[in-house]
């Protein structure tokens, strides 16, 4: 069974002290090896979640997974490299983050999870999304009243506005639902916890959880 190596926490890990090219070039084999152990993780997820979820198929965790190189362009801090690894499994790959709702990992010691959901979602597919749970509220309480998505993700997180978006009513029951400008569910997961045999198992459960969610989210596209 593939896993996260710990060899891989550990390259995070030196890279967030040592956030320079000098640095990278010199440890480059070392990011490869953590990349290979990475994408090989990843791969076998898409593989086990296209069993399920069908629109997964033939993707390759190249097109998944984000580039390490941070775009600084417009940021006041210049690290040029991320300090995680992060793939977004979704239809057709991570290009696609605000056409559909997919399933995401993260590793990062110290902030490694899962998530999963509709991330800054258009207006167009958002105001779908509001609609929908304003006429099937029970369809979409079902899914994230479910215990075993309780049990893991806790509630649906996301930035939220203010006030109720216009054209909605602002009394009704679902109101607060409707501020979401995202629709996220996520899971937190500790260093020990990554490097476990059992992590694989572990992600792969959250996923197939949060299958519900996507497909009533995927619904509205």
């Amino acid at each position: 069974m593939v896993k996260i190596e710990q060899y891989t926490l550990k390259f995070l890990k030196d890279l967030s002290v040592n956030n320079n090219r000098e640095w990278f070039y010199a440890n480059k084999e070392s990011y490869m090896n953590a990349r290979r152990n990475f994408e090989s993780f990843v791969q076998e997820l898409i593989v086990r979640l296209s069993d399920e979820d069908k629109t997964l198929r033939g993707i390759e965790a190249g097109s998944c997974i984000f580039r390490i190189n941070r775009d600084i362009r417009f940021s006041a801090d210049k690290s040029p490299y991320k300090t995680n690894m992060g793939a977004l499994m979704i239809r057709g790959g991570r290009k696609n983050i605000h056409r559909f709702a997919g399933y995401y990992i993260h590793i990062e010691p110290g902030e490694s999870l899962t998530a999963g959901g509709a991330y800054m979602p258009p207006n167009e597919w958002l105001n779908a999304i509001r609609e929908k749970i304003i006429e099937n509220p029970a369809e979409f309480l079902k899914i994230t009243g479910n215990r075993d998505f309780i049990n893991r993700f806790g509630t649906i997180d996301g930035e939220k506005l203010k006030k109720v978006p216009r054209g909605f009513d602002p009394h009704h029951p679902q109101a607060e639902l409707i501020k979401y400008k995202s629709y996220l569910a996520s899971r937190a997961y500790s260093d020990k916890d990554v490097v476990l045999q059992g992590f694989f198992e572990s992600v792969l459960s959250d996923f197939l959880a949060m299958k519900p969610l996507n497909d009533f989210l995927n619904g509205c596209n």
